[in-house]
Protein backbone atom coordinates (compact mmCIF):
# COMPACT_ATOMS: atom_id res chain seq x y z
CA UNK A 1 0.00 0.00 0.00
CA UNK A 2 1.29 3.42 -0.96
CA UNK A 3 2.03 5.95 1.77
CA UNK A 4 0.11 9.21 1.77
CA UNK A 5 2.11 12.43 1.69
CA UNK A 6 0.86 15.81 2.89
CA UNK A 7 2.33 18.72 0.89
CA UNK A 8 2.15 21.93 2.91
CA UNK A 9 2.30 25.66 2.18
CA UNK A 10 2.83 28.16 5.04
CA UNK A 11 1.25 31.61 5.16
CA UNK A 12 1.96 34.32 7.72
CA UNK A 13 0.40 37.67 8.51
CA UNK A 14 -3.03 39.14 9.17
CA UNK A 15 -4.45 37.72 5.92
CA UNK A 16 -2.88 34.26 6.33
CA UNK A 17 -6.15 32.35 6.71
CA UNK A 18 -7.79 33.98 3.69
CA UNK A 19 -4.70 33.35 1.59
CA UNK A 20 -4.50 29.70 2.71
CA UNK A 21 -8.18 29.15 1.87
CA UNK A 22 -7.69 30.75 -1.54
CA UNK A 23 -4.61 28.62 -2.17
CA UNK A 24 -6.76 25.51 -1.60
CA UNK A 25 -8.92 26.56 -4.56
CA UNK A 26 -5.85 26.60 -6.80
CA UNK A 27 -4.66 23.23 -5.47
CA UNK A 28 -7.98 21.65 -6.39
CA UNK A 29 -8.04 23.36 -9.80
CA UNK A 30 -4.58 21.96 -10.56
CA UNK A 31 -5.47 18.41 -9.50
CA UNK A 32 -8.67 18.44 -11.56
CA UNK A 33 -7.03 20.00 -14.62
CA UNK A 34 -4.16 17.49 -14.56
CA UNK A 35 -6.50 14.59 -13.66
CA UNK A 36 -4.40 13.74 -10.61
CA UNK A 37 -5.88 11.89 -7.63
CA UNK A 38 -5.79 13.36 -4.14
CA UNK A 39 -7.33 12.58 -0.75
CA UNK A 40 -7.80 15.92 0.92
CA UNK A 41 -7.27 19.62 0.34
CA UNK A 42 -7.73 21.94 3.28
CA UNK A 43 -6.40 24.86 5.30
CA UNK A 44 -5.46 25.00 8.96
CA UNK A 45 -5.21 27.97 11.31
CA UNK A 46 -2.23 27.42 13.61
CA UNK A 47 -2.53 30.90 15.13
CA UNK A 48 -3.94 34.32 14.24
CA UNK A 49 -0.82 35.09 12.22
CA UNK A 50 0.13 31.65 10.87
CA UNK A 51 -1.95 29.31 8.67
CA UNK A 52 -1.27 26.46 6.29
CA UNK A 53 -2.81 25.00 3.16
CA UNK A 54 -2.22 21.37 2.26
CA UNK A 55 -3.01 18.58 -0.14
CA UNK A 56 -2.70 14.89 0.70
CA UNK A 57 -1.62 12.63 -2.17
CA UNK A 58 -0.24 9.15 -2.78
CA UNK A 59 3.53 8.93 -2.51
CA UNK A 60 3.71 7.81 -6.16
CA UNK A 61 2.10 11.12 -7.26
CA UNK A 62 4.05 13.34 -4.86
CA UNK A 63 6.86 14.22 -7.30
CA UNK A 64 4.38 15.49 -9.90
CA UNK A 65 2.63 17.72 -7.37
CA UNK A 66 5.90 18.84 -5.77
CA UNK A 67 7.61 19.82 -9.00
CA UNK A 68 4.59 21.72 -10.34
CA UNK A 69 3.38 23.41 -7.15
CA UNK A 70 6.55 23.97 -5.07
CA UNK A 71 5.25 23.27 -1.54
CA UNK A 72 7.20 24.67 1.39
CA UNK A 73 7.46 21.23 2.98
CA UNK A 74 5.97 17.78 3.11
CA UNK A 75 5.34 15.05 5.66
CA UNK A 76 3.98 11.54 5.80
CA UNK A 77 0.23 11.83 6.40
CA UNK A 78 -1.22 10.13 9.45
Amino acid sequence: MDRKIKLIWDFRGLEALEIAKHHCIHLEEFAVKEKLPYYEISSNSVSKMYCTAYITVDEKDMITFRDALKPHRGEVAK
